[in-house]
Parts: structure tokens; sequence; C-alpha cells
């Protein structure tokens, strides 16, 4: 099937919940990820839709939040957090969630990019897309989460703390 990559802004909300609930069950709601970005709005210019034009049909997509890592000096260290990147079962395999992932690089500035934060498996998000948990290794998250899974993807001259908590972005922080 020919997939398009178009904005998810533009497809129906109900129709990217039922997506999620496929890819990940009903329970999803009370992972961590959800935790992380509690509150915020999705970034709509990074979150994406994969569409089967043809039939008319959503077959994945991704979603980019604003979160911050606070350090332990309380400055906040904004971050975007790439996520969930969903795809329907019976789809998973034909490269969909890879288009999705390549669409969102391409929408983002090399130079001038935040980093980007998910919760993935290391050796795929690692070997196509240059994430990596070496980094986040002293970073908490408000609940559970399996260390070797958190990545990071940062340009060249980040420089990130070593130790913080991912969190929502609270804009009061960034003013000050």
């Amino acid at each position: 099937a020919l997939t398009t990559i178009m904005p998810l802004a533009e497809i129906e909300p109900a129709l990217v919940e039922d997506l999620l609930d496929a890819a990940f069950g009903k329970q999803r709601t009370q992972r961590t990820a959800y935790k992380v970005r509690e509150g915020m709005k999705m970034l709509e210019g990074l979150s994406l839709a994969a569409v089967n034009l043809a039939e008319n049909e959503l077959l994945g997509s991704l979603q980019c939040w604003p979160v911050a890592l606070t350090d332990d000096a309380g400055k906040m260290h904004p971050m975007i957090m790439v996520g969930p990147v969903a795809v329907y079962p019976d789809c998973q395999g034909e490269g969909i969630g890879q288009a999705l992932m390549t669409g969102l690089l391409k929408e983002l500035n090399e130079d001038e990019s935040l980093p980007l934060v998910m919760i993935g498996d290391p050796a795929y998000y690692d070997r196509f897309f240059g994430f990596s948990p070496e980094q986040t290794s002293g970073w908490k998250m408000p609940g559970p989460w399996d260390p070797d899974r958190l990545l990071i993807r940062a340009p060249k001259n980040a420089v990130l703390p070593e130790k913080g908590k991912l969190g929502p972005v609270s804009y009061t922080h960034l003013r000050a």
C-alpha cells in the first residue's frame, strides 16, 4: 500500500485514539510516558499521520510533545518527547514507523532542534535514527521505566545534564 505522511492535526482525533488503543491497549494512559507529558498539548507541526489515501485509512501516527528535564538545581532544559509511534498491528513490519520517524526528522531543522527524547527499542532507534540511552542513565521519570529504553537524540554540541527528572514543561519556569 502506498503510504502518505501528512499532519496528524488533519486526522479526526477519535481515529487516532482508536489507533493508539489498537497498538498499545486501553491501559496505555497509565504508562510513564503519559505522566511525563501530562497536561501538555501535542506539537502539531511535528506530529504526523501515515495514511493510505486510496483506502482513506489511517495506518500509523507519531506524536511529539513539549517536555523538560529539570536538573538538580531546578533549571528546566526543554526537550521534545517523541511518541507514541503507533502502527496498526496488522500493518507492522511494513516500514510505516520508519516512514513516520523519517518524516519527523525532515521537519526538524538539524542545526537548531531541541534534544529529542523517547521511550523505545534502543537497537531499532539507534540503528536507524541515532537515538541512544548513553546520556540518560542519571535521569528520573514520574513512574516506572526501563533505563535502557530511555533514549535521546541531541545536536552534537548540546550540553545535557547528567541528572534530572523528565516531566511536563512549566512555562512559568521558562520565563524566569
